[in-house]
């Protein structure tokens, strides 16, 4: 039997002799339960209610049905739950579940204004798309666009909910940074075309604490890779150094970010730094000894062979001083693999094998970091025409990455899911089917009886609870 769909029912293959049909009359049941627990870290830790203090509000207030908070939770919620596009919700803004994260007092939508609005709780495509769109000089005399966002206080929250994260100063923090590309299809504002990735696209700059997003600035590829960080970092160190006068720093980076004025901006202001150092014949030569040592280890067993060496350097031109390099002499299957890095750490604190592959090798980490927040939280949605409302939605991405993260750090600690990527903790957490039923006083959330990470969930929504409510 053929399988069949009607605007009423879908007609699936028989199961036996029983008909198997379907339709789209379930009432109000979400496949997104799971969202409660990013609102239960919201309850805990304002992070929305702060993001939304970012933006100045030009609108009538008698006026508005959907407040700067309640949309920029609808939007960021949804795009940690999975749902990346502002089309999107046109469908979404009948789900009561996504109502209920956004704080919606009647998450059914049975008050609204008008009377086509009715049942649909939340804002549409267009509402969300003018919060995006509106430039830096709207006022209250503007037409449609009237909430203007802040860019600088955006920035600042972001090293504020860092800070804030540690309930003790640290004596030791490490500041990773790195670029990536970020493909456009469309002609955007700022395209331009990349010969190393060969495509056009941004160059967006990314600066972590560990799992902790500090800067996720947009740039143009017109530019050196390392373009921005002075003054990013400079800006980063000052608040930190404000809260935590003492901690020291250390800003680990790839051989993209090994510039003179970076390093000596680091020398300058008590910043330790370990960068990559792009090979040359030079540099070649000096592991020259080393490099035949591991080559004779290497055909005497047939294994991967390293030896480490510590030197002074300094370039022909580029750079101001001398300075420490260690170079990682390294020969395998395919032949020689050398590697440096450049640092201002002491040999007499960390030797050349330490500093290489205990403390630069790590960065590598930084990088499964942009990918959760480029793939799974799409911050390569930048299809606006303007960079600066692209810049808005890497915004919105970097503030669902840190929901998600903040739910890893305080909720997912010891569990199985504590070093989970963000889309792994989205189909086992978020993505669970629940009727929902609203009645004058409450509103129940009926789970999935089969729901596989049943334990987990009330493990997680145990811990959050064990956290204070903020006022």
């Amino acid at each position: 039997m053929n399988t069949q769909c009607t605007a009423e029912q879908l007609e699936f293959h028989t199961l036996g002799r029983r008909a198997v049909v379907g339709k789209f009359d379930g009432g109000r049941i979400t496949s997104d339960g799971g969202g409660v627990l990013l609102r239960e870290v919201e309850q805990r830790f304002h992070i929305m209610k702060r993001f939304s203090d970012c933006f100045i509000d030009h609108r009538n207030p008698e006026l508005i049905e959907h407040t700067v908070e309640s949309l920029l939770k609808q939007r960021i919620f949804g795009i940690a739950l999975g749902y990346e596009d502002l089309n999107d919700h046109d469908a979404l803004r009948q789900d009561a579940l996504l109502a209920l994260l956004s704080e919606k007092e009647d998450p059914a939508g049975n008050d609204r204004l008008r009377k086509q609005d009715n049942g649909k709780a939340l804002a549409g495509k267009s509402t969300l798309n003018r919060l995006e769109l509106t430039p830096l000089n709207a006022n209250g005399k503007s037409r449609y666009k009237k909430i203007v966002a802040n860019p600088v206080a955006m920035d600042n929250l972001l090293v504020d909910l860092f800070v804030e994260s540690l309930e003790t100063p640290p004596a030791e923090i490490v500041l990773d940074v790195d670029a990536t590309d970020d493909p456009l299809h469309g002609n955007q504002e700022g395209r331009f075309f990349h010969g190393y990735y060969k495509n056009y696209c941004y160059l967006p700059l990314y600066i972590f604490c560990g799992e902790q997003l500090l800067c996720a600035r947009l740039r143009t590829a017109d530019q050196d890779g390392a373009a921005g960080t002075v003054e990013e970092i400079t800006r980063i160190v000052a608040q930190i150094r404000l809260a935590w006068p003492e901690v020291r720093i250390i800003l680990r980076g790839d051989s993209g970010f090994c510039r003179d004025d970076i390093m000596t901006w680091c020398e300058t202001h008590r910043i330790d730094y370990v960068l990559g150092l792009a090979k040359n014949n030079r540099l070649k030569k000096e592991i020259k000894i080393e490099m035949a040592q591991a080559k004779q280890h290497h055909e005497a067993t047939g294994e991967a062979a390293r030896v480490f060496k510590d030197f002074r350097y300094r370039t022909l031109k580029s750079w101001s001083c001398e300075r420490r390099v260690v170079g990682k002499a390294e020969y395998l299957g395919k032949g020689e693999n050398p590697r440096f890095v450049v640092s201002s750490v002491g040999i007499e604190e960390q030797s050349a094998r330490q500093l290489y592959e205990d403390f630069y090798c790590r960065r590598g980490d930084m990088e499964n970091r942009i990918k959760e927040q480029q793939l799974s939280l799409f911050a390569d949605r930048t299809s606006t025409s303007e960079m600066r409302a692209n810049q808005l939605r890497l915004y919105f991405s970097s503030m669902a990455y840190v929901l998600v993260q903040t739910l890893r750090r305080v909720g997912l600690e010891g569990t199985a899911l504590e070093k989970a990527q963000c889309d792994t903790i989205r189909l086992k957490l978020f993505k669970v089917g629940a009727r929902i039923k609203i009645s004058v006083r409450k509103v129940w959330i009926s789970f999935s009886e089969s729901y596989p990470y049943a334990d987990l969930f009330q493990q997680v929504f145990i811990k959050l609870q064990q956290i204070p409510l903020r006022c």
